[in-house]
């Protein structure tokens, strides 16, 4: 509840519950209280109507944004993802490269040897091997004869020795290579699907800050139709309080003409209870938030604490400030549980987030009686009495009245 619809509903309470207003005719004032009450009521249908709006369309955008937000994430591992790949590629064409060279020398020189080992066979098949059969008859002895002999075998071992570890060399090399070429496929294939995944993604993401474009033009257009029914709604409380000010002014005045009236008659009257000091506190305990601007617990935003807040247990009984008629008793919104109470000489008391309510509108109560119990119905965080005083239909600072 904000300060101006509270000064009205007090205002108004007041002035319907004051003597003699029930039985009167309404007159021209009261039939223009009564056609802006209806034209506010109907604004203010209106304004929570499209506040709903407003409260949708945030929470529209606000689960785009969060969808786009993991697109966006996906997207960005994906690139990583394809990042990866792309090194591990360069890496494996960089062996498969290398492993190409090794190959081709590995094959020219068993092809080399091949060739080397066909002539020698044809020319031993063709002409007997001369050559080794040159060296063996250039012995000088028989036991040099032996050693040539062992000297040619182990000369004709050893070139087969390394033909056969050529050929072992370039076959371990195919090996590789093979493996690599399929290395080489797979991350190819990797790379295309991560690739294709992320266009996939990006048209994802795309359709979402298109969706999310939208969304946030909507919630703008319902925000700018809310700041006009609030400019509305802010009009129309101006000129029913403009009403409700003059209604009261007549009213106070009548009240003043009794109380004169009643001085001259010789009647002995209490003082008015809107001088410093003339308030009870409505409860004992501590000050948990003063008046005047603070962060909001529940809202967190700044925002005018229009009374004080007094912390007590659960279910302790709350007082009334000072003598009065009950103008409110009921669940009030962001209050929760509250009581207001008319004070005459425009002083109004308000006692909010109570457990339960012990009277009812139109009660004459007195200093002192009890009018509810201690809760945190409403906007509340904890067990406390939120007190208010409005004076005049403004809020002022409690602590200037209580004693």
């Amino acid at each position: 509840m904000n300060v101006r619809s509270a000064a009205l509903i007090f205002a108004l309470a007041a002035i319907a519950l004051a003597p003699g207003f029930a039985g009167a005719k309404t007159n021209a004032l009261d039939a223009k209280i009564q056609a802006q009450q209806a034209k506010l009521h109907d604004v203010h249908l209106q304004l929570n109507a499209k506040k709903s709006d407003l409260d949708a369309a945030a929470a529209k955008v606000g689960t785009i944004a969060e969808q786009l937000a993991i697109a966006n994430r996906n997207i960005s591992s994906v690139q990583g993802q394809i990042a990866f790949l792309d090194a591990k590629m360069h890496t494996t064409e960089a062996s498969l490269a290398w492993n190409h060279v090794q190959l081709d020398a590995a094959q020219k020189t068993l092809a080399r040897h091949n060739d080397a080992l066909k002539r020698r066979l044809i020319q031993a098949y063709e002409y007997g091997d001369l050559g080794y059969l040159a060296v063996l008859l250039e012995a000088k002895s028989f036991g040099d004869f032996l050693e040539r002999w062992n000297d040619v075998a182990f000369v004709v071992k050893a070139n087969e020795t390394t033909i056969r570890a050529r050929r072992a060399d370039a076959e371990h090399v195919e090996a590789i290579q093979t493996g690599l070429m399929g290395d080489e496929t797979t991350l190819r294939n990797a790379q295309a699907a991560a690739q294709q995944q992320q266009v996939a993604l990006s048209a994802l993401a795309q359709q979402r800050q298109n969706l999310l474009a939208v969304a946030q033009s909507e919630k703008q257009n319902v925000a700018v139709e809310v700041g006009e029914l609030e400019d509305t709604s802010a009009a129309a409380e101006a000129a029913l309080e403009a009403l409700v000010r003059e209604k009261q002014q007549e009213e106070d005045a009548r009240r003043a003409a009794e109380r004169r009236a009643a001085q001259l008659a010789g009647v002995s009257l209490p003082p008015e209870p809107g001088a410093p000091g003339q308030l009870m506190w409505p409860v004992s305990g501590p000050i948990t938030s003063p008046f005047g601007m603070r962060m909001h617990p529940v809202y967190g935003r700044p925002i005018l604490h229009a009374g004080i807040d007094i912390a007590a247990a659960q279910g302790t009984t709350i007082a009334a400030a000072a003598d009065g008629r009950v103008i409110v008793a009921g669940y009030q919104g962001d209050c929760g549980k509250m009581v207001a109470l008319d004070h005459h000489g425009g002083l109004s008391t308000i006692y909010c987030h109570m457990s339960q309510i012990f009277v009812g509108v139109g009660q004459d109560v007195q200093r002192g009686q009890a009018i509810g119990a201690v809760g945190m119905t409403g906007d509340a965080t904890g067990p406390h009495v939120h007190f208010q005083v409005m004076q005049d239909g403004h809020p002022v600072d409690p602590m200037s009245f209580l004693r």
